[in-house]
This record gives C-alpha cells, structure tokens and sequence, in this order.
C-alpha cells in the first residue's frame, strides 16, 4: 500500500519540480533588457557611473550592460548605437558625445521601435527623450563661481576654461559666468573647447593665458580634468591661486583633503548611474517618471575630502 503511494507521488513530485523550472526560467527570460552608452570608460568619472548602474542592474534583477566606444566620437558612438538597436533592449540610456543632434538619426531608430530612451550625463532638448539623469549644469557653474568668488575680492580677475560638451559645459561656464559678474569680478578671457583627455593642450592653454594677465587671480574649469593640469601648471611656478572644477574625482578630491585647494564641486556620478537604471526599470513598468531627475551636486571640503574619497575608492573595488 504504502509503495503504491509514493509511485503516486513522485509523477506529481516532478510535474511539480518542472513546473517550478518553467516559471523560474519564464520569470528569468521577462527581466529587463537595459543598455547604457556612454561617452567614454577611459576616465575614472565615467568608471563610477558604470559601477552605480551596474550596482542598479544586481539590486532591481536587471538584464544590462554598460558600453562604450574605443574612441569618444560621433562615429563611434553611432556605430555602437547601431550595434545595440539589433539587441532590441527595453530600454536605451545614453549619453551623447557633444549633443544629441550629433546621434539623432541613430536615436529615432529606437524611437521607431518603441525603445524609450534615457539621458544621462549631458541632457539635450531632444524631443523624443522620456527622461535625463544628471546634474543641472547651470546651477553647477553657479555654485562654482560662488565658490571662487568666495575667495576673492571684487575687481579681482578670473578666468574661465569650458570643454568640448557643448550643451553641459556650456551651461557650467554660462552659470559661473552669472555669479562671478554678480560680485563684480572681472572674467578676463572665457575659453571653450578644451580636450578633458588631452592635459597638453590644456596646460598650453592656461600658460598663454598667464601670460597675458599675470595677475590672474582664479580659474574656473568646467570639469575636474581640465581643473587638474591648470594646478599642476599653478604649482611648477610656484603660484597659488583657487581653481575650481566640477567633477568631483579623487584626485581632486585629495588636494582639498591635503590642503592644496580650501574646496571644491562635486558632482555624484555614483549616483547617477542607479538613478538611471531605476527610472529605467519605471518606464518598463508603465510607470511615470519626472523629466529631469538630479543627482546632486556637493561641496567638498577638508571636513568631508576624507569620506567622499573612501566612498568612491569603495565602489571600485
């Protein structure tokens, strides 16, 4: 009797284990897809926008990935973004090299297919966009050249160094531009275009400009990269002066914690990344999402160099 029951049992015990396999794979293969491009991973900034959506991709069961080109051009980055659209994801996060005119074509191909498309770093007023993640970059500039003119006098004379992201660094510089002229500073020269990957052309930049005002007072840099080689310029001849970037990298942050710079901006790169795959994660819902969501910017200084730095040496690791 009791050998009758269990050649019962273990029909329904396997229907059972393979009903449990079916489900489990069925719920494995309903996961999102999600793709996120970005500029460039040869800088450590876009290491940690990277490691947030990475972190976003574990914690909310997301099928992602983060990609970038060899190279940060228009070419590339359209190449890639055509590569991508044959994986069909639910979802596309990018962030444009220079701006999204530059990829629109590329762009509206996702569009077609019903793949909503996400910014993140640099916005745009790209019409079809559902969503950008990132810092407001004029606030950011204000804050900047607040943060300069803190250390200065009126009538002092600045200057302003923008890089090659036409809309971001074009808003940073725009918005230190606003409250360095507020406090009556004098902003003697306003270069845009610099390379954040090329320290040469930036330390040429910022001798030519030393030569011309060796009076200069302070500098505005509208990224950390282009902020570091006009230090390094400062320190071999033997000037001090505050210099202000953006980015919040460690390097820059381990001159505020050893006392080279009284402080600086930061922004949360980290962050950033999780915040665009959470959103991600929304729109595949159907859920609504804000058209802009910030992710903060931070002033850095001797009080808090330390903390911020073992926070992100601890996301790369």
């Amino acid at each position: 009797m009791f050998n009758r029951h269990k050649r019962f049992l273990l029909p329904i015990l396997v229907i059972s284990v393979i009903a449990i396999v079916f489900i489990y794979k069925q719920f494995e293969e309903e996961k999102p897809e999600v793709v996120v491009v970005l500029q460039n991973l040869d800088l450590d900034y876009w290491e940690f926008i990277k490691a947030g959506a990475e972190k976003g991709f574990e914690d909310l069961g997301i099928n992602g990935k983060v990609v970038a080109p060899e190279t940060e051009t228009v070419e590339a980055q359209r190449e890639m973004l055509k590569s991508v659209l044959k994986e069909n994801p639910d979802v596309l996060i990018v962030s444009p090299v220079y701006s999204a005119d530059s990829i629109n074509s590329e762009l509206e191909k996702f569009v077609k297919k019903d793949i909503p498309v996400l910014f993140i770093y640099a916005d745009d007023t790209w019409e079809h966009k559902t969503a950008y993640i990132g810092t407001n970059n004029f606030s950011l500039g204000e804050k900047a050249g607040i943060l300069l003119a803190s250390q200065l006098q009126p009538g002092d004379k600045v200057a302003l160094l923008g890089g090659k992201q036409r809309i971001v660094e074009g808003e940073r510089i725009r918005g230190a531009k606003d409250s360095l002229e507020a406090v009556k500073l004098e902003i003697v020269t306003e270069k845009k275009g610099l390379p954040d990957d090329n320290p040469k052309v930036v330390r040429e930049e910022i001798e030519s400009i030393l030569r011309e005002h060796p009076d200069l007072k302070g500098v505005v840099a509208s990224t950390d990269y282009i902020a570091l080689p006009v230090l390094k310029v400062l320190q071999e001849k033997g000037m001090q002066m505050p210099v202000i970037g953006a980015s919040g990298i460690p390097e820059m942050l381990k001159l505020v914690e050893g006392g080279t710079l009284s402080s600086a901006v930061a922004q949360n790169p980290y962050d950033m990344g999780y915040i665009s795959v959470q959103t991600a994660l929304k729109v595949t819902k159907g859920e609504r999402v804000n058209h802009f969501l910030d992710s903060g910017v931070d002033i850095i200084t001797k009080g808090n160099a330390k903390d911020r730095l073992h926070l992100l040496n601890s996301v790369l690791k």
